[in-house]
């Protein structure tokens, strides 16, 4: 397919403002509830990672500017979103939940930067082996943040805690994002991996709420009439007291 940049960098920008959104419906969700159980703080926090390696991947090989941006905005929100599992989940303080915040995208702000200098010149030099890893250190990394969240899933039995905006969105993020890259010059294969792996992990999470959540309310339904059913028994067992027992002079006696 011939290169287009208007299409290239259309379809880039969609999928930025896409995975600009994707995790506020996730922050407003448990900010809202003040509660991320059924969310894996594992998953926020690798895929903060994970948006570091693509960032320094995305510079070193040079993609649109949306899909440089489209990271460091993705990666910001998921430590976001791991700080309030630190906070709500863990039950550590306020404090403790800023300072883990600040300190991650520190670090690995300074990480990145650090990455892409060195990637540059290891590329100028004729050696890709390392934009190579951080092309294939993305794609691992995004699979493994799932990996944690699918246990979770196995063992609530639902899908809980997880917007399902946040993934519909996400997802849509992951597609917009490799179509644009099909617009490209040279299709990056390494990118495509990582935004299409995005794209089935995510459409894994929401496939599974559609199955497992409806089952889920279903079997608390039955719980809870079995419960206020047996309830209702005892209440009325207590207020009527047992079966008197009747005297047997009384049950001989005849009727005139």
């Amino acid at each position: 397919m011939r290169s287009n940049p208007a299409a290239e960098n259309v379809l880039g920008t969609i999928g930025t403002i896409c995975w600009t959104i994707q995790i506020l419906p996730q922050i407003w969700k448990s900010w809202r509830e003040k509660a991320t159980e059924g969310l894996s703080p594992w998953l926020m926090f690798l895929w903060g990672v994970a948006a570091v390696f693509l960032a320094v991947y995305n510079v070193t090989q040079d993609l649109n500017v949306p899909l440089i941006v489209q990271p460091q905005i993705f990666g910001t929100l998921a430590f976001v979103s791991w700080s309030q599992c630190i906070y709500y989940d863990m039950r550590k303080p306020l404090r403790y939940a800023l300072a883990c915040l600040a300190l991650s995208l520190a670090i690995f702000a300074g990480f990145e930067a650090g990455m892409v200098f060195a990637v540059k010149s290891a590329v100028n030099k004729g050696n890709h082996a390392p934009v190579t890893f951080f092309g294939v250190a993305t794609s691992v990394v995004l699979s493994a943040g799932l990996l944690p969240q699918y246990l979770e899933i196995y063992r609530l039995g639902e899908v809980k805690g997880i917007s399902i905006p946040f993934m519909t969105v996400d997802l849509l993020g992951g597609v917009f994002s490799a179509l644009s890259l099909v617009f490209k010059s040279k299709f990056d294969v390494l990118a495509g991996v990582a935004y299409s792996l995005v794209v089935v992990l995510d459409a894994v999470v929401v496939l599974l709420a559609l199955i497992l959540n409806p089952i889920a309310r279903r079997r608390r339904a039955r719980l809870e009439n079995t419960t206020s059913n047996g309830e209702s028994r005892f209440i009325t067992h207590m207020e009527t007291g047992p079966p008197q027992q009747v005297p047997e002079a009384v049950r001989e006696t005849p009727i005139p």
